[in-house]
């Protein structure tokens, strides 16, 4: 019995001590963030190169469409009276149209003369420097986010934050299925939704309404456009890390590798449920 408290105790002490940990590395990340915008702009130089075009009201009309259609979307799903069973050809229709809107911001901002490469920072450091990046800070964020869920059983009563395409996932009768789902989980949906949501969306409200404002709302429309409530808490935990991280590195492909990263994981835990627990 004393071992057993003892066991407890220490394993508590350990989770306490993540958790500690990934606040001050993201403590960190702000208070840096914080330096850089209230350093003098280089580009107030006398001897300063012209400044990078960067997002403008074109482009915030654009956003003002999307987050509208996300809105309607989120709401029209809290009107249902019964949950919606997530299918394959659903699932693939959701990527398709984000997919969709990739391509249309893109052509928006290439007719506009915007340098996409520019302002997400894809080439701003090399692929292995960005996806070691992202495992550090998916790592810090990991406690953090275990902390939202804790919060979320507690409220619900102990209901699983699961999303429907774990069900779909749990469910899936054939390998193709399951291989379907894997690639768009791991591949497709994180380059979609980080290019949307923190490139172009929180890019825009940064530019108009600052960073602790398009990080906030970045993360709360993040959330919400999953339309899952009782993984909200996770989700804008999850959505605000992303946030960070992209404003840190200044690169879109730590984001990107991160949402990549988790949505391995996750897939990990479904795939050996007998090694973890939910």
């Amino acid at each position: 019995m004393f071992a057993s408290a003892f066991s407890s105790a220490v394993g508590n002490i350990f989770v306490a001590l993540l958790v500690l940990a990934g606040f001050a590395i993201y403590t960190t990340l702000i208070r840096q963030i914080s330096v850089r915008i209230a350093a003098p702009s280089l580009d107030e130089a006398p001897d300063a190169s012209p400044p990078m075009r960067t997002f403008g009201l074109a482009e915030a009309c654009v956003a003002l469409g999307l987050i509208a259609f996300l809105m309607l979307n989120i709401v029209a799903s809290f009107e249902r009276t019964s949950p919606v069973q997530l299918n394959s050809r659903d699932l693939i229709a959701n990527l398709l149209l984000s997919l969709f809107v990739v391509l249309l911001i893109a052509v928006v901002l290439k007719l506009r003369g915007l340098d996409i490469d520019a302002l997400g920072g894809f080439s701003k450091s090399s692929f292995k420097r960005a996806v070691s990046t992202a495992v550090v800070l998916l790592l810090a964020a990991a406690p953090l986010i275990g902390v939202a869920e804790g919060l979320t059983q507690t409220f619900f009563g102990g209901e699983s934050s699961k999303q429907e395409i774990v069900d779909l996932f749990n469910n899936s009768q054939s390998m193709e299925q399951r291989v379907t789902i894997i690639v768009l989980a791991v591949v497709i949906a994180p380059i979609c939704e980080e290019f949307i949501f923190r490139f172009f969306i929180y890019g825009v409200l940064r530019r108009y309404f600052g960073v602790t404002v398009g990080l906030l709302f970045n993360a709360l429309l993040f959330a919400a456009a999953h339309t899952h409530l009782p993984s909200a808490a996770p989700l804008f935990v999850l959505g605000a890390c992303f946030t960070l991280a992209y404003e840190w590195s200044g690169s879109i492909i730590v984001s990107m590798a991160m949402h990549a990263l988790f949505n391995s994981a996750q897939l990990v835990f479904l795939a050996f449920p007998q090694l973890f627990q939910q």
